[in-house]
């Protein structure tokens, strides 16, 4: 992966934003009055107690959710009020994602659960070409190739470990050549030592110029990024960059 993206422009931008849920009569502020940019080439973690808001702003930043109140900017789009189907166009073209539970297709093998963005692309074509899907597989083998999984192309999901799972994982969020991968709990589901794998796998990522935002509730997860975020009752109360 070649260093596209020039350090340092704006790519996100969050504007007073405001998430609020009804639960009868009570008002819950999961996220009140965030402000926040985020420039190309970041490695950037969010951290929170279970309720800070961290996972509703990763869903708004990952178009899953719209905000309530405020403004939220990707790449100089305005996407906080765009409809669903605006929505599932900035996730496919713009954002990769990578979770805790690796959501992977079990009779799939680690080269076509990786090409599916691709596929999606395409709009589930049922008379897509020949040349298509070998271009597919072609580029799916080449994103496998840079998480470390050329050799485990043809196997399914249930031959391959947890670390590999995530691999795989990385490789399908990889695989449109996202602006930003967001991450959620990447790590979760992993022991100790493939933990670090995967983490050492980001890092690497990101020294090639990609944009990762990463939620996690563990410190040493967290000192992998350049820089840390605090969440608490859905407003930032930390923002520092470490070295």
């Amino acid at each position: 992966m070649e260093n596209k993206k020039p350090f340092g422009e704006r790519m996100l931008e969050l504007t007073n934003l405001k998430k609020f849920y009804r639960m009868g009569t009570t008002t819950v502020r999961a996220l009140d009055g965030v402000n926040l940019t985020i420039k190309k080439n970041e490695f950037t973690a969010i951290m929170g107690a279970s309720g800070s808001g961290k996972s509703t702003l990763m869903n708004i930043m990952g178009c899953l959710d719209t905000p309530s109140e405020g403004s939220y900017t990707l790449n100089g789009k305005e996407v906080s009020r765009m409809d669903d189907d605006q929505l599932a166009a900035i996730r496919n073209l713009h954002l990769g994602f990578v979770f805790q539970s690796f959501n992977l297709l079990p009779r799939l093998t680690a080269l076509k659960n990786a090409a599916l963005p691709l596929m999606y692309a395409q709009g589930h074509k049922s008379h897509t070409h020949h040349a298509d899907q070998l271009d597919r597989d072609q580029k799916a083998a080449k994103i496998l190739e840079l998480v470390g999984l050329a050799h485990r192309t043809d196997h399914k999901p249930s031959e391959l470990s947890g670390g590999e799972w995530q691999r795989v994982a990385i490789a399908r969020a990889l695989i449109n050549d996202p602006d930003i991968i967001l991450a959620d709990e990447p790590t979760g589901n992993l022991d100790s030592s493939t933990a670090s794998e995967i983490m050492e796998l980001l890092k690497k990522l990101h020294i090639q110029g990609q944009t990762i935002i990463m939620v996690t509730h563990e410190q040493d997860i967290a000192a992998y990024a350049k820089r840390i975020i605090r969440l608490k009752d859905g407003k930032i109360i930390d923002d520092f960059t470490q070295n």
